[in-house]
């Protein structure tokens, strides 16, 4: 019984990464959706041996909890319709516009 659970923890450790912001919220997100970035898909490479690997799970003491949300709603919104056509616009608060912008480039998405 025990080894099944162990399986399966394993399995969504593996499906799954955590990503936290400079003020501690955490988003679990699919790994799936989260590879749109570069920058995070080189950062979870077991090949680089990145602690963020290891531990699956990264921090990002340049966004906070609000901007990090937004990212990964984008993770998510780029997964869905990434082999549509007429795709929805995604809503962007104005507000934060400046900073999705400088975070979309630093995570090469």
């Amino acid at each position: 019984m025990s080894a099944i659970n162990d399986t399966s923890d394993h399995q969504s450790d593996q499906d799954y990464v955590i990503l936290i912001s400079n003020d501690g919220f955490q988003f679990i997100v699919r790994k799936s959706a989260a590879n749109v970035s570069k920058a995070i898909r080189g950062m979870l490479d077991k090949k680089n041996n990145f602690a963020e690997a290891r531990e699956n799970r990264i921090v990002f003491q340049n966004m906070n909890g609000v901007v990090l949300e937004k990212v990964c709603e984008y993770f998510y919104y780029n997964e869905k319709y990434k082999d549509s056509r007429n795709v929805p616009e995604m809503e962007l608060p104005p507000e934060l516009a400046f900073s999705l912008l400088e975070i979309a480039d630093y995570l090469e998405t």
